[in-house]
């Protein structure tokens, strides 16, 4: 037995056998150590510790098979509590949920998927142990998440590389945000994906009122210090701004209030109308109440440049962390911080990694037409023509079509030869089923990871019964004082105070552990009696 465990947990074997002891070996685990506790099982490895990811994990039965995540995060972020974080309203941790629970019967290795062999049934993993993503806060951030962070940190030092085979293989590494390719936008501005990004953006709000209250400042920086800047009107920018009104009205003024005729915040969209997934009366009823709050609203405006120092300031150092925000409509503006959320951009690891086939998988692909000798020819993950996403049939199986020169993506009509992979899927963000393109929400990334671990659970993925259908849940936003908006499937809405209790009820009850489920209303009670916290570190 003893020639079976690497070096890295050799020293852990003076532990007795015990559960403590079993715990222990869980947390440093090697793949000799994994291979020998597979047993009859098969092994499914979830590249990603996402909402698919992390749902996949904790759903399919330990029993049938042996779970193993393989993802740069150590845990797993409940996204839609994200803004509340960023304020102060939560801590951080009541959104976090660790990948190694006590129970959980899931193992982890933390690194990178670098290449996937189809064929073999093998993943190439580097390790992230040895990366620290910069904290930098009032000056240019070089990352635009946790995530980005660590890519950039990569290309300085190399983590060491090893192979991990899998019975069956799911893809639910997730999306990075969007920035098309504005100057500045990626090392200038916040974003607000995980919970690195929450903690940066905490940080530069304090800092902003710390440093305009200093008598040194001058009026025309303390206004612009205050001016707080959201691109996207969807749910997530417009949620974190109303977070932040509440920060400013309820607490702050307290603290500064001869600040408060400074701030201003303002939401900038491309769109002709923020929050488009809504009806027109819901989405009417939160331009309007943003407009009784001050908040500005301005739609239809081109965001052309992000970068560090005030309008014409010839030395960035002393303009207090400040950015200028140039639009093509209102030209150069000054704001303390820019918190950014337009949308996703396809994972690099979809776009690079994944763009070839090294050797076609004949003993688990299955043509959809007949094809003589398919090993011959080269063959391509099938693309959406638009986003990049992994096309997956209603069984969340991965297609195959062949390579056409430098052509990644396959038309959603094409008549060219198609292969499924029974033992390779696609989950959340990365998969666009070939039926209909669904929205990149947690909802629907939960719903998924929850279908597919059912359905492996019976051992019935291979067969032809019924795929996967979406069931909209709605949709709910929060606009802050306590009002939100909320509209179910078949026209229901909601909105006001009535909205605002669903909306926190709901995600109470979606929150993962029992622990969080306890944290959370007591936060929510003690910032109610006790007021935020507004400490900066």
């Amino acid at each position: 037995m003893k020639s079976m465990i690497s070096t890295s947990v050799r020293n852990t074997r003076a532990f007795p056998r015990s559960p403590v002891g079993k715990d222990f070996l869980r947390r440093g685990v090697s793949t000799k150590e994994l291979d020998a506790t597979k047993g009859d099982r098969e092994r499914v490895v979830i590249l990603g510790s996402g909402w698919a990811g992390f749902v996949l994990s904790r759903q399919l039965d330990k029993k049938k098979f042996q779970p193993v995540v393989v993802s740069p995060r150590t845990y797993f972020v409940f996204t839609p509590l994200l803004a509340s974080t960023a304020v102060g309203t939560l801590e951080f941790r009541t959104t976090l949920e660790s990948v190694r629970a006590r129970s959980a019967g899931v193992e982890f290795f933390q690194g990178w998927a670098d290449d996937v062999n189809f064929n073999e049934k093998r993943v190439l993993i580097e390790d992230a142990t040895v990366r620290r993503p910069l904290q930098l806060s009032g000056k240019a951030f070089h990352a635009a998440s946790l995530a980005e962070a660590d890519q950039s940190q990569r290309s300085k030092k190399k983590g060491q590389v090893f192979g991990l085979t899998y019975d069956k293989l799911v893809i639910a590494v997730g999306c990075y945000s969007q920035t098309f390719g504005t100057p500045g936008v990626k090392e200038n501005a916040f974003f607000l994906k995980d919970v690195v990004d929450a903690r940066k953006i905490r940080k530069r709000i304090l800092e902003c009122f710390e440093t305009a209250a200093l008598p040194t400042t001058s009026d025309r920086l303390r206004g612009q210090l205050l001016n707080f800047a959201v691109v996207g009107g969807g749910p997530t920018g417009v949620e974190f701004a109303a977070e932040l009104f509440d920060l400013c009205h309820e607490d702050l003024r307290k603290l500064y209030p001869t600040l408060i005729p400074h701030i201003k915040i303002t939401i900038y969209d491309v769109a002709p109308k923020i929050l488009p997934m809504f009806d027109s009366s819901l989405a009417e009823y939160a331009l309007n109440l943003f407009r009784r709050d001050g908040i500005q609203i301005k739609t239809e405006h081109h965001i052309q440049e992000l970068r560090p120092g005030l309008p014409g300031s010839p030395n960035p150092n002393t303009d207090g962390g400040c950015f200028t925000l140039k639009t093509k409509e209102d030209g150069e503006v000054g704001v303390g911080m820019c918190v950014w959320s337009t949308g996703l951009m396809m994972n690099p690891f979809i776009q690079n990694a994944l763009d070839d086939v090294h050797t076609y998988p004949t003993a688990s692909a299955h043509l959809s037409n007949q094809l003589d000798n398919p090993s011959a020819q080269k063959w391509s993950l099938k693309r959406h023509p638009k986003t990049g996403g992994l096309m997956v049939d209603d069984h969340f199986r991965v297609k195959l079509v062949p390579r056409n020169g430098s052509q990644l993506t396959a038309p959603l009509n094409s008549s060219s030869p198609e292969a499924t992979m029974q033992d390779v899927f696609a989950l959340g963000d990365v998969a666009v089923l070939e039926k209909a393109q669904l929205p990149a929400t947690a909802q629907v990334a939960n719903q998924e990871a929850k279908w597919l671990g059912k359905k492996l659970n019976k051992g019935d993925i291979q067969g032809q019964g019924e795929g996967f259908n979406f069931k909209n849940l709605g949709v709910m936003t929060y606009l802050g004082n306590m009002k939100a908006i909320m509209q179910a499937e078949g026209g229901t809405e909601v909105k006001g105070r009535m909205a605002w209790l669903i909306w926190r009820g709901a995600y109470l009850t979606q929150t993962v552990s029992w622990r969080n489920k306890l944290l959370i209303p007591i936060y929510w009670s003690i910032n109610w009696i006790f007021g935020r916290d507004i400490s900066r570190f």
